[in-house]
């Protein structure tokens, strides 16, 4: 990434960031009423992002949402550890190839250390 550019998680008070990131989603998987025509009011928002089992990263430029990473830590059940799962992660076309996606997850394996995931892994669709 660009030294504009900045990763960060996302905190209670970012519900318009997170809203933001929700457009790219809608941009990038050609899926705007999924991600558009119902979106959850802030206080919904706020509380997701408060929820310690949910989390949101947010690549920025010149304050503007570039592209975003979410997902879900999942307690195991088969031993006493936990796995991150990436549920969506994309760029906006424009700054697509240029690195924001590799910086979101080389973010997102900072924090697993920090947190003590055991794994990061991600369901792909074409």
């Amino acid at each position: 990434m660009k030294p504009s550019e900045a990763t960060r998680t996302l905190r209670v008070t970012d519900t318009s960031i997170l809203r933001e990131m929700l457009f790219v989603f809608a941009a990038a998987f050609e899926d705007e009423p999924t991600y558009c025509s119902a979106q959850p009011d802030d206080q919904y928002l706020g509380q997701l992002l408060a929820n310690e089992n949910f989390l949101a990263v947010a690549a920025v430029q010149d304050d503007r949402v570039i592209g975003g990473l979410t997902g879900y830590t999942l307690p195991k059940f088969e031993q006493a550890r936990c796995e991150f799962y990436i549920y969506d992660l994309a760029v906006d076309q424009r700054y697509r190839r240029q690195g924001v996606a590799t910086a979101l997850i080389e973010f997102l394996k900072g924090i697993a250390v920090e947190r003590g995931i055991y794994s990061i892994f991600v369901q792909a669709e074409r």
